[in-house]
């Protein structure tokens, strides 16, 4: 008895090492126009990139040899302080031609179904995001494009119905799981409901409590933004006439950056003129503010009146003005 137990145990072992994933090539590829330097392969977390390897570049060429999480969303970057190309990785090796210039415009991937079907997606206009799931309910490109193309665009009850589509394997990705947390938060920063309190630092290094700002003025305009965000520096002349046009009408502005970098935040301000009270916590899209109020995209806004209730969200050009001049004139 004892010998057969000891048997087992040794079959148990062995058939746990023959399953064990044996380190192997994930993925090679070449640069275009670049005959050395080092490639970086990130892991994607919450919009941003963590580098968890790095391959010379030989004779234009590089490779990674590395065990990873399959399948799943990585980057690629010649240069770790900028921009990554997003790469989905599945089971099968895939080859990459990276574009050095053009923000890796030009990239291209063969091999990887998974980034097939991501490039397809992309490729397509106004993609109905329920149709698109029941098409592919077990892809991660699925819950990819749910976390980050649409979580800012629909309301709570529509994430949770698209949640639903997903095949359960998906659950517990990371993606899933952020749009899980998101639906209770964005049902507490509803119109009609009472702005959250919240605490920062500003331009001096002082801490701030937006809760102080509140009933200061008939209406705060709480803005969220970032130096590095294309979008949200077009949308600051908007936002510098509006607050010049009603600022002694009752009108007054509290604004979150989600940047990380104090350089970069100061002198958007300065180069920008916003002259009202700007915070941050440095933390990007781990920004505390930002979690509290469910942005997932930026430029976003809440209109919030004197008692604290949230009356507006995410007021922009015209539409900004109009909705002032309706509340204040």
């Amino acid at each position: 008895m004892k010998k057969n137990l000891i048997l087992l145990l040794i079959a148990i072992i062995a058939i746990s090492c023959n399953q064990k994933q044996e380190e192997s090539v994930l993925l090679t590829g070449r640069v275009e126009g670049v005959e050395s330097g080092t490639v970086y392969l990130q892991k994607f977390r919450n919009k941003t990139f963590d580098i968890i390897d790095s391959s010379e570049i030989v004779n234009g060429e590089f490779s990674f040899a590395k065990d990873v999480e399959l399948p799943e969303i990585y980057g690629l970057s010649l240069d770790s302080t900028k921009g990554s190309f997003l790469l989905f990785l599945d089971e099968n090796q895939a080859n990459v031609v990276l574009d050095s210039a053009n923000y890796y415009r030009n990239t291209t991937v063969e091999g990887s179904e998974l980034h097939n079907l991501y490039v397809d997606y992309k490729s397509q206009r106004n993609v109905e995001i329920d149709s698109f799931i029941r098409q592919h309910p077990s892809s991660l490109v699925s819950a990819y494009a749910l976390y980050r193309d649409y979580s800012y665009r629909l309301t709570p009850e529509q994430i949770r119905s698209n949640i639903d589509l997903l095949d359960p394997s998906l659950r517990n990705t990371p993606y899933v799981e952020t749009l899980e947390e998101l639906i209770p938060t964005l049902e507490e920063v509803s119109v009609g409901n009472e702005a959250p309190n919240f605490t920062a630092t500003d331009t001096n290094g002082n801490s701030v409590e937006f809760a102080n700002h509140i009933g200061k003025s008939k209406y705060v305009f709480l803005d969220f933004w970032a130096s590095w965000c294309g979008p949200c520096r077009r949308e600051n002349p908007n936002i510098v006439r509006a607050y010049e046009e009603y600022k002694d009408k009752g009108f007054d502005i509290f604004a979150v950056s989600l940047d990380h970098s104090k350089v970069g935040w100061l002198a958007a301000i300065e180069k920008d003129k916003l002259t009202w009270t700007n915070v941050t916590d440095l933390k990007h899209w781990d920004s505390e503010p930002a979690k509290l109020y469910g942005v997932r995209a930026i430029p976003s806004n809440f209109l919030i009146d004197e008692n604290g209730v949230i009356v507006a969200k995410n007021l922009k050009g015209e539409d900004l003005h109009n909705t002032l001049n309706d509340l204040l004139n």
